[in-house]
């Protein structure tokens, strides 16, 4: 009964990322045409508009831009984090056996890419970027999958998903560690004592996962003026909300099916819209072709699958772990090749690595353009992969 509760959540899981991923392709088609349009500077100043209040004690008047960036976005973040925690207690990262290949290619896979884009971007004013191409769009990357349909393994889908899921959690700890600003230990130590407050509540085994949020609202504000990324108090919060490994529906699990829809159909289209809002300008193309846009695209269209096709070989062949069921290594080169769908993640980075505009407009485009490209090469690798 466990392992069927698993599959459905994996099944509505999919089908809400393919329509989510449709929403979101249009929603970046629509925000690139209004970027190009007389109507660019109406929807930048909207975008900047100033909401919220402050006073001397409490500050949280921010523009429109940064509330999606960095408090909605914790929402996805919250989600994330409660994904993870699934697949660690009860999923396909709940063993050793399971768990060994899709963590290794998540290493691999990000690895690689930020190596070659390092090697591109050595000494330049743009090495901060490497962080941008070692990152999957889940979103994306699922809504690929899952067009396919039979006309793969089904063990593959749950591979890429648990790959994108273990994937994402090292975005968070590079997000953490490299891509925070001077730490504030006062808020740290508030922030502690509110994380402090969702532990005891977990020991408690208070059941109703609603109540993990109110203490959680003051732990972002914390985190958010502590220096360390304020998406970051989403995923904190998720590891305390409970959980368990039987056929009874937990906490975690009713949270995680109340925030999927809202997520993939609001939250990531609007983060999208807000954030490709790019008006096309010469310079733009020809960063394309400089070390910044060279990087990102050689580090997701190639550093992903080769970093994970070289990583399973080296695991198959070392008796580490064996290939998912059903597939073979052609199956493996293209998840590599949809795995280079960084998007969402790629860009929210790209915004934190720059304070040049331009720099962040280049990355952004160049985003754009490889995902388009690793989205189609891996459909079509994968699709006439069965004849």
């Amino acid at each position: 009964m466990a392992q069927l509760i698993n599959q459905n959540v994996f099944k509505d899981f999919f089908k809400s990322s393919n329509a989510g991923g449709l929403l979101l392709l249009i929603c970046v088609i629509a925000s690139m045409v209004i970027a190009n349009t007389p109507l660019a500077v109406n929807l930048q100043n909207l975008l900047d508009h100033q909401i919220g209040f402050e006073n001397e004690s409490i500050h949280l008047n921010y523009s429109i831009l940064l509330w999606i960036n960095d408090g909605l976005m914790a929402i996805f973040f919250l989600l994330v984090g409660l994904e993870i925690k699934r697949e660690i207690v009860e999923g396909e990262l709940s063993s050793p056996k399971q768990a060994s290949l899709p963590i290794l290619c998540a290493i691999g896979g990000a690895i690689v890419p930020a190596l070659i884009y390092l090697s591109l971007n050595a000494g330049k004013e743009t090495s901060g970027g490497w962080g941008i191409p070692m990152a999957t769009d889940i979103a994306f990357a699922l809504a690929v999958i899952s067009v396919l349909g039979n006309k793969i393994p089904g063990s593959l889908k749950i591979f890429l998903a648990a790959l994108a899921i273990v994937d994402d959690l090292i975005a968070i700890l590079v997000i953490a560690f490299f891509y925070s600003s001077g730490i504030e230990t006062t808020y740290l130590l508030y922030a502690a004592i509110g994380m402090a407050v969702l532990i005891i509540m977990n020991r408690f085994n208070i059941q109703n996962p609603y109540l993990y949020l109110i203490p959680g609202i003051f732990i972002w504000y914390f985190v958010h003026h502590s220096g360390i990324h304020a998406t970051i108090a989403g995923v904190l919060v998720a590891m305390t909300i409970p959980t368990n490994d039987t056929d009874v529906e937990s906490p975690l699990e009713r949270l995680e099916h109340a925030l999927t829809k809202p997520v993939n159909f609001l939250i990531i289209p609007l983060f999208a819209f807000a954030n490709t809002n790019i008006t096309l300008e010469s310079e733009m193309v020809h960063g394309l072709t400089a070390p910044l846009g060279l990087g990102i695209s050689f580090g997701l269209l190639l550093g992903k699958p080769i970093g994970i096709f070289l990583t399973s070989y080296i695991c198959t062949k070392l008796k580490i772990s064996t290939l998912p069921e059903g597939s073979s290594w052609r199956h493996i080169i293209g998840v590599g090749l949809v795995a280079g769908i960084g998007f969402t993640m790629s860009i929210f980075i790209a915004i934190l690595s720059f304070s040049d505009a331009l720099h962040i407009a280049e990355a952004k485009l160049s985003i754009l353009i490889t995902s388009l490209l690793a989205g189609v090469l891996g459909y079509l690798f994968l699709r006439l992969g069965k004849k």
